[in-house]
C-alpha cells in the first residue's frame, strides 16, 4: 500500500461475549421444545443474539444430529447462529457449506495456575461511574465489572468474572460470560430484568419478591442459580 492510500479498515482479534447453545442430546423434538421455552422467558434478551452451537457434549455414538435442520430451528426462534464447536469432520463440512464458522475444541484450553500473565489479564477490572441507560451495553471482557451508579431497564452489563452494582440494578446482568461458574453478581438494590451466571439465568418474573429493592447476591451452586440477601457484617 502506498503512502497516499488511506487506511479504511482494521482486522484484528477480539474477545466478544457470545451465547453458546450446548447440546446434550440429538433429539430435535426435545431441542425445539426446550429452546422455545427458554426464548419465551426472555424474548428481548435472545432476539438477534449471535450464538455458537456447541456439539462437544453429544455422545460419541450420536450420528442423528441434522445440522442444517438445527440451524433453521435456531433461526426460527430469533437467534443468529454464527458457528459450531466440537463437531466431527462431516458436521464441520456442513457448517462451512452453511457459511458458519468452525471453532476449535476448547476443552483443554484452560488457564493453569502457573500462567501469571494470563491471571494478570483476567484480573483487570472495569469501573463505570455513570448510569447505564436503556439500550446501552457495557462489557468487561478481562475481569470484574463495577458500576457505581444505576443500571436502567433495557440496559445490559456483562463481565468475564464478577459484577458489582452499587446503585439500582433494573436491567440485565450477565456474569461469567465465558463459562466461569465461580462468578457472582452483587448489587445494592436488586430489581433486575434478567440475571445470568455462566449461561444459567432467571428473568424478573422468577426472582424472589422478598429481595426486590434490597441488597442481593447471585451465584451458582451445583449448576443451580441461587439468589440470596447480601448481608453486611460490622465489628
Amino acid at each position: 500500500m502506498s503512502n497516499s492510500e488511506s487506511v479504511v479498515l482494521e482486522l484484528k482479534g477480539s474477545l466478544l461475549p457470545l451465547m453458546v447453545l450446548r447440546l446434550l442430546a440429538a433429539d430435535h423434538h426435545e431441542i425445539a421444545e426446550q429452546l422455545a421455552k427458554k426464548v419465551t422467558q426472555a424474548p428481548g434478551f435472545f432476539r438477534n443474539a449471535p450464538v455458537v452451537i456447541d456439539l462437544q457434549a453429544l455422545p460419541p455414538e450420536t450420528n442423528g444430529i441434522n445440522l442444517t435442520l438445527l440451524v433453521k430451528l435456531v433461526r426460527t426462534y430469533g437467534l443468529i447462529p454464527i458457528g459450531i464447536r466440537g463437531g466431527n469432520t462431516q458436521q464441520n463440512e456442513v457448517a462451512v457449506a452453511l457459511n458458519l464458522a468452525v471453532f476449535l475444541d476448547t476443552k483443554s484450553e484452560k488457564v493453569r495456575p502457573d500462567e501469571p500473565s494470563a491471571l494478570l489479564e483476567m484480573a483487570k477490572t472495569k469501573i463505570i461511574t455513570h448510569p447505564v441507560r436503556s439500550g446501552q451495553q457495557v462489557v468487561a471482557l478481562h475481569g470484574d465489572l463495577i458500576v457505581l451508579s444505576m443500571v436502567s431497564p433495557g440496559a445490559e452489563i456483562l463481565a468475564l468474572r464478577h459484577i458489582h452494582v452499587y446503585g439500582t440494578l433494573r436491567g440485565r446482568a450477565l456474569a461469567g460470560v465465558h463459562g466461569d461458574t465461580q462468578a457472582r453478581i452483587f448489587c445494592q438494590h436488586f430489581d433486575a430484568e434478567l440475571v445470568s451466571i455462566a449461561g444459567h439465568y432467571q428473568v424478573n418474573e422468577e426472582l424472589p419478591e422478598n429481595l426486590l429493592g434490597k441488597p442481593a447476591q447471585v451465584y451458582l451452586e451445583q449448576n443451580l442459580l441461587k439468589i440470596e440477601p447480601l448481608e453486611f457484617y460490622t465489628r
